[in-house]
């Protein structure tokens, strides 16, 4: 059945490949974008990959009054938007707290402002992995632990591998489930956390179908690669292409879990049709852990980088060490199962990296250090 979808933050990597997808299954998109000049080309009336077909409405989430006709008009929401970027969350606090927390709101205030006459059926808020700070472990000895963050002794010593907090042995880590305790580390991971905190009370209070989905590491084409706070494998892929040397913190052996752009649109779309979604938190991720130096040498040998890699023995504050996803749960529930290993889904993103023009990714490690958030 063809239904009408608003994505908020639409225009952007994750929201452009989702409304392609929906708008091939036979929907009607409506995406709400402001086009933020550290994603998107300072003064771009609309970026050249989104399909002319859809329709663009550029505004402010914190702006209820271009919401709230939107809301009317729509079967189903997907909120995208938000500021992205951990390290930079931590010194522009306002302006994540403000954007994320308060753009959350404005578009449940637009919901329950008109809630009878709404056709709404179902609210999909986009999580993240980063919520949980550090990921699942195991001790030899005491079982399974949910450990904090690393001491910053520890991490001046150049030890790097989570310690138990009862007996500090080192710690093996596990697949991460959704009922591990939650730890944010930042700023970014706070407002994540209340995004789907917000949108499940929400949706309870109103009758109304909500999903959150914990997203973890995503790669693939459109991924800004001018943003220096974006995902790490388009840094990587932007400062090679600029010929500059990426750099990477710790020992570059920490562990994530790397998902393709389109396994982050089969589980968006599986949230929709399934009411077995409702009301749920869902990792979406691959279950399978790679390093972050891994990362950079499947980059450097697809795009031909001879330069190597800057590996800074440095460490960031609120920094984990390792967090991969267990899937468990969005497998048996709705039928989720990735389909891209990083080493195939790469080459996709590499293709299109080397179509675009050589951009610097901005100095972030400078505006870390300058901070004191990295040591």
């Amino acid at each position: 059945m063809s239904e009408r979808v608003l994505i908020t933050g639409g225009a952007g990597f994750v929201g452009s490949h989702l409304a392609d997808a929906l708008a091939h299954a036979g929907h009607e998109v409506i995406l709400f974008d402001n086009l933020e000049p550290q994603v998107h080309t300072a003064g771009l009336e609309r970026p050249a990959y989104l399909d002319p077909r859809h329709r663009l409405e550029r505004g402010d989430i914190r702006d209820l009054a271009a919401l709230s006709p939107l809301v009317r008009e729509v079967d189903v929401i997907f909120h995208l938007a938000a500021m992205v970027g951990v390290g930079q969350s931590m010194y522009q606090v306002r302006r994540y707290t403000d954007v994320n927390a308060m753009g959350m709101a404005t578009l449940l205030e637009a919901i329950a402002t008109q809630r009878a006459e709404l056709p709404l059926r179902k609210l999909i808020v986009a999580s993240s992995m980063s919520l949980y700070g550090e990921g699942a472990y195991e001790c030899e000895t005491c079982g399974r632990v949910a450990p904090r963050l690393r001491p910053n002794a520890q991490l001046a010593a150049g030890q790097w591998e989570v310690r138990c907090p009862t007996c500090h042995a080192e710690l093996r880590p596990l697949p991460t489930d959704e009922d591990k305790p939650l730890f944010p580390t930042s700023i970014y991971a706070i407002t994540k956390r209340d995004h789907e905190e917000m949108a499940l009370a929400f949706g309870h209070a109103y009758d109304l179908a909500a999903v959150a989905l914990r997203f973890f590491n995503i790669y693939g084409s459109r991924q800004a690669l001018s943003n220096p706070y974006t995902g790490v494998a388009a840094i990587f892929s932007g400062r090679m292409l600029a010929g500059q040397v990426p750099s990477i913190y710790e020992d570059g052996h920490q562990q994530r879990d790397f998902v393709h752009v389109a396994d982050i649109v089969q589980a968006c779309r599986l949230a929709m049709d399934n009411t077995a979604a409702d009301g749920q938190v869902f990792n979406v991720g691959t279950g399978r852990p790679i390093s972050v130096l891994q990362v950079g040498e499947l980059l450097a040998r697809e795009l031909g980088w001879t330069g190597g890699f800057e590996i800074t023995r440095k460490f960031r504050a609120g920094d984990i060490r390792h967090c991969f996803a267990d899937i468990s749960r969005i497998k048996n529930a709705i039928g989720y199962t990735p389909r891209h290993a990083f080493e195939d889904g790469v080459r996709e993103l590499v293709s299109w990296v080397a179509e675009q023009q050589a951009v610097a990714t901005g100095d972030a490690d400078g505006q870390l250090a300058a901070y004191g958030l990295v040591r």
